[in-house]
């Protein structure tokens, strides 16, 4: 059951601890130190490689590709807004299920599937015109990702917990920043080189180099001995995971506004007119030392101190892009951005699932529930806003004030003692 979502691999690094460490009960390394070192980094590299596909390209490519279609494929600012609702739709479907399962084979089979349907869906969309194609394959593109950032996500964060590790996710969400350079770096040097259908089937391509090792090098979990299996903290109050759930949606409509309109937002600006696909890579760049960042901040800190930290800094990345008529304000906001959403979810993450040691994929996904709300209501109606005022102020104001009661929701919870 819960205590079976642990994964075979073996590491060094516990065996290679401070030689004062107590050896614990679960220490159960048989020796094969280089080998078990070469597990870790494959495992990780297959949660990396994970993010990179179902989410990087399979989800954020969307972003530079966005104003991509609305010049070349006729592609309205309404029905933009409704294609990435569509995205997260699925995102939040994936979500659901991935909360709802509790077998281990069924997990993992959701997870390969995921990572099949991210790179089919991925080069589909080159292949049509069709806005309502277009809905359904951002749909499935959406419930891909969950095998990315939860699945993977839950099956490596248990496996650091199991082998006596930091349950630290830093490295494995580097995965999002790098899938972020990645969708940037597949369209922006060749927009104008390739046409919008072009510019997808080659994202597909680029998603198949990331599913080879997202494949093969994830090990399948496997049941825990009874003698080893964790225990676990008592569980946190409903209180307090009401408050950080009801924190996370704000999270989520704060970052899903930028996540979706960033580039269409700065290519109205004279400096970036074509090239707006620059600023989304430049996010990838600040997004993937973060994660490395918030961990260390957090130990000094703590998780929901640092969040708030991180939710400050997102609101003021809101303030600068509605400075419409600054690039260097542009760029300012994008740079925050880039440095806090990845963090956000990672700590968010990482702190519900060590309060669920044993099944955190399944804490993650309920978490999500709330996130992918959020990101199926606000991306509609900065459509919307867009739509009738002409710009995404309206919908970048709202996004810092939801933003503002998450801060608020995050004081009246505070740290859990109970939690690492």
């Amino acid at each position: 059951m819960a205590a079976q979502d642990g994964m075979a691999a073996q590491d060094s690094v516990a065996a290679q601890d401070r030689a004062t460490a107590p050896r614990r009960a679960g220490s159960q390394h048989r020796g094969r130190l280089l080998p078990a070192r070469a597990d870790h980094r494959r495992v990780v590299a297959a949660g990396i490689a994970a993010l990179v596909l179902t989410v990087g390209l399979a989800r954020f490519a969307y972003t530079p590709m966005l104003p991509v279609m609305q010049h070349e494929a006729g592609l309205s600012a309404v029905a933009g807004g409704w294609l990435a609702t569509f995205n997260y739709a699925g995102y939040l479907t994936g979500a659901l299920i991935a909360a709802r399962t509790r077998h281990l084979a069924t997990k993992f089979l959701f997870y390969r599937i995921g990572l099949v349907a991210a790179a089919v869906t991925t080069l589909a969309m080159g292949f049509t015109d069709n806005v309502f194609l277009w809905a359904a394959l951002r749909f499935v593109s959406g419930l891909s990702s969950t095998a990315g950032l939860l699945l993977a996500s839950g099956l490596v964060l248990n496996w650091l917990i199991r082998e006596r590790l930091r349950p630290e996710l830093g490295l494995h969400f580097a995965g999002m920043g790098l899938g972020i350079v990645v969708s940037g770096l597949a369209v922006t040097p060749f927009t104008g080189l390739l046409a919008w259908n072009g510019l997808w089937l080659l994202l597909g391509v680029v998603g198949l180099v990331f599913f080879l090792p997202a494949w093969f090098w994830m090990p399948a979990p496997v049941a825990m001995s009874g003698h080893g299996a964790l225990v676990a903290p008592p569980p946190p109050s409903r209180r307090w995971m009401g408050l950080i759930v009801a924190a996370y949606f704000c999270a989520g409509f704060g970052y899903v506004i930028s996540a979706t309109f960033l580039v269409a937002i700065v290519e109205h600006l004279p400096l970036f007119a074509g090239r707006g696909g620059w600023v989304w890579v430049m996010v990838g760049l600040a997004a993937l030392p973060s994660t490395f960042f918030w961990d260390r901040v957090a130990a000094a800190l703590g998780g929901i101190r640092t969040l708030i930290v991180c939710y400050l800094l997102q609101i003021a990345s809101f303030l600068f892009a509605l400075m419409s008529g600054s690039a260097a304000a542009a760029l300012a906001g994008g740079f925050l951005y880039g440095s806090t959403f990845v963090g956000i979810v990672s700590l968010t993450l990482a702190i519900v699932g060590r309060c669920y040691p044993a099944n955190p994929a399944r804490a993650m996904a309920r978490m999500t529930l709330s996130y992918g709300a959020a990101q199926i209501i606000a991306p509609a109606m900065a459509g919307y806003i867009a739509a009738l005022s002409g710009s995404y102020a309206g919908a970048l104001a709202a996004a810092a004030a939801v933003m503002a009661l998450g801060i608020g929701l995050l004081l009246m919870a505070g740290e859990r003692p109970s939690a690492a």
